[in-house]
């Protein structure tokens, strides 16, 4: 009898979780500003329920935009047919930034969260560094290996370029245009690519 209590409370305590991500997911989706409170009162449960399974919305977010994005592999595929890093990460730089505009609500909270929180940075979805990789990924078999140095600063000036952050300083502080933000982000990070290349070349 007590097994089957405690399958039972396991069971509704994964469909309740279940369901404040699924509200998470949903509020996302509206695009409008986002609190626990909301997704509480989306999930059909008490805010101090939503937060005994989420410390703070940004573990929700976090959790909830993990199941929202495509695998790096998978958001890269129309470059499948391509070796070229410099396309590729061109590429990388607008799927990210669009990815960014449509879920620009969550994803701002989330880096309101993760500022308040600096520990938090950490583990915050590693959306960039995956598209950075699966782009850079025909290096892994020469820069990476003549020039591992160069190649790790490649990443870590991509990793500042390839960004929401970058993004919205380009909206924002800038004024520019989505789409205009957009170009400027992939172009800087085509010309990061090009460069390290150039400067490895024999």
């Amino acid at each position: 009898m007590t097994m089957h209590l405690n399958t039972g409370r396991s069971n509704q305590k994964e469909r309740t979780r279940t369901a404040i991500v699924t509200a998470a997911r949903e509020a996302i989706a509206a695009g409008n500003e986002i609190s626990m409170p909301d997704v509480a009162r989306r999930a059909l449960v008490s805010e101090a329920t939503a937060y005994r399974y989420f410390p703070d919305l940004g573990s929700l977010l976090r959790e909830a935009l993990a199941g929202i994005w495509d695998s790096p592999e998978h958001a890269m595929a129309p470059m499948a047919g391509s070796r070229d890093p410099v396309e590729r990460i061109g590429f990388a730089t607008e799927v990210l930034m669009r990815e960014v505009l449509a879920h620009q609500a969550a994803v701002r909270a989330l880096i309101a969260a993760s500022v308040t929180r600096p520990a938090m940075a950490g583990v915050r979805p590693g959306r960039r560094i995956g598209l950075i990789d699966e782009a850079l990924r025909p290096l892994n078999t020469t820069l990476a290996v003549r020039r591992p140095a160069e190649f790790a600063q490649l990443k870590h000036g991509l990793a500042i370029v390839v960004s929401a952050e970058a993004l919205f300083s380009l909206t924002d502080l800038l004024g520019l245009a989505p789409e205009a933000a957009i170009a400027s982000a992939a172009a800087t990070a085509r010309s990061l690519t090009s460069a390290a290349i150039a400067s490895a070349s024999p």
